[in-house]
């Protein structure tokens, strides 16, 4: 006994089917081109280019944002790295006075440690 398949009642499966085709295969060719050292050297230049031909019009928005925040009483990029430094200074202190503190509290239980077992054995010496 054979099973017979009906036809899609989906009138757009064709044209689902043909989209997915063609996408795949500039998928496919983008990833080849994308992949070439050509490629490459040539979006470096662009970028290269653009970033030239953009510092001067991206340090007159960086200036005049920076004034724009100082008069609103916002802190700049500047401030914002300039905190994080020294908090980043600041945890490496802790750090440091933390593993000094440890330091010192094991010296103090080994000297009571020491200090017990003298007692005792002065104790049991009597």
């Amino acid at each position: 006994m054979s099973v017979k398949t009906e036809p899609s009642s989906d009138p757009f499966e064709a044209w689902r089917s043909m989209r997915d085709a063609t996408m795949k295969a500039w998928a496919d060719t983008m990833v080849q081109a994308v992949n070439t050292e050509a490629y490459a050297q040539a979006t470096g230049t662009l970028l290269d280019s653009y970033l030239t031909a953009t510092a001067p019009y991206r340090e007159i928005v960086e200036k005049m944002m920076t004034q724009v925040l100082q008069l609103s009483n916002m802190p700049t990029r500047n401030d914002v790295i300039g905190l994080a430094e020294r908090l980043t200074n600041l945890e490496l202190r802790l750090d440091d006075l933390d593993a000094k503190l440890d330091g010192i509290i094991e010296q103090i239980r080994r000297e009571n440690t020491d200090s017990r077992a003298s007692r005792r054995a002065a104790e049991e010496g009597r």
